[in-house]
């Protein structure tokens, strides 16, 4: 696979390499990043030939948005498509507050839901500034997974208008489930999903439905967690995550099968756990968070190996892919 290859996402005119950069990680997700290594990460990005970078105001409370801002500054604007979201507003904390977060060390807000028309303004209003940038490429409302109706009357509303007004050039929706975006695909007129690992080595969930839909629809789907928040990037380690949590005793032992099957292909985990959601044709582009140069390096070299079509064919034979799955070839 080429990650530096670019496709159009969906039937928009925005063209977007196939591997991407999630600003997650470089907001402290889960461990604190320093600003250093952030602002490299970003950079090496960049000078690798990673068109893609994807943020938004919860990662970190604005921290993540104000970094990759700060680093793609350096830039011409046309050279790299900027993805942002929308549906929290953040709060200034009040003193002594304890913010609830799985970020490090976030800015001191305090993340609000907030799916109507005028809070959708005020987020991308609040983005731009952060960003310290003329504009946001691709905006996914985030996260709405108990405000469907909201949504309908309110942010996507206003994100319509938005594309309409040539203010972004793309709108979608970021979830970490693929059944309402299975929904917004048959009720709106969405150009790009970002489905969170739900589409995996680990889960292969939106296979059946959402991403048929996509791509009889030309909905342009973005990968992200395609290490399911870590362990297919670990392995089978002590404090392995998986979606966000400690990864079960069940898990743990899946992908201890996994790894022993690479190891007997020569493969690194992390190699087809990258390459995998790319063989879909619904799929444009994949999204690992990285924290630093460094990942950022070792991304683009895994999502670069050839991978044995017996690696495959091995893998499916034992269960971890369902027939059906494409897969690279």
């Amino acid at each position: 696979m080429n990650p530096f290859e670019t496709v159009t996402l969906g039937r928009t005119g925005v063209h977007v390499t196939r591997l991407g950069l999630g600003g997650g990680p470089l907001a402290g997700l889960f461990q604190e990043v320093a600003e250093t290594d952030a602002a490299e990460a970003i950079e090496w990005a960049m000078t690798r030939g990673i068109r893609l970078f994807d943020t938004a105001p919860l990662y970190g409370h604005g921290l993540s948005e104000m970094r990759m801002g700060r680093a793609l500054q350096r830039h011409p604007r046309d050279r790299f498509v900027l993805a942002s979201k929308v549906g929290r507003l953040l709060i200034p904390a009040e003193e002594g507050e304890e913010l609830r977060t799985n970020f490090a060390r976030p800015l001191r807000y305090r993340p609000v839901f907030d799916f109507s028309y005028d809070g959708v303004m005020r987020s991308v209003e609040s983005s731009l500034e952060r960003l310290g940038l003329e504009r946001i490429d691709v905006l996914h409302v985030h996260d709405p997974d108990d405000a469907f109706e909201a949504v309908m009357h309110g942010a996507y509303p206003a994100l319509d208008s938005l594309r309409s007004q040539g203010v972004v050039r793309a709108i979608g929706a970021a979830m970490n489930q693929w059944e309402m975006l299975a929904r917004f695909a048959r009720e709106c007129d969405f150009d790009c999903f970002l489905v969170a690992g739900r589409y995996t080595l680990l889960d292969q969930s939106a296979l059946r439905e959402l991403l048929p839909l996509c791509e009889t629809k030309r909905i342009g789907v973005i990968v992200g967690a395609p290490f399911n928040s870590g362990i297919l990037a670990t392995g089978a380690s002590a404090g392995a995550k998986f979606d966000y949590q400690d990864a079960s005793a069940q898990m743990l032992t899946r992908v201890s099968l996994m790894e022993t099957l690479c190891g007997k292909f020569g493969v690194p985990l992390r190699a087809p756990a990258l390459q995998f959601p790319l063989a879909h044709p619904a799929v444009c582009s994949v999204i690992p968070g990285c924290r630093s140069a460094a990942e950022v390096e070792e991304s683009c070299r895994l999502a670069a190996i050839p991978i044995p079509a017996e690696f495959w064919e091995e893998l499916r034979g034992r269960g971890f892919l369902p027939r059906e799955a494409p897969v690279p070839s």
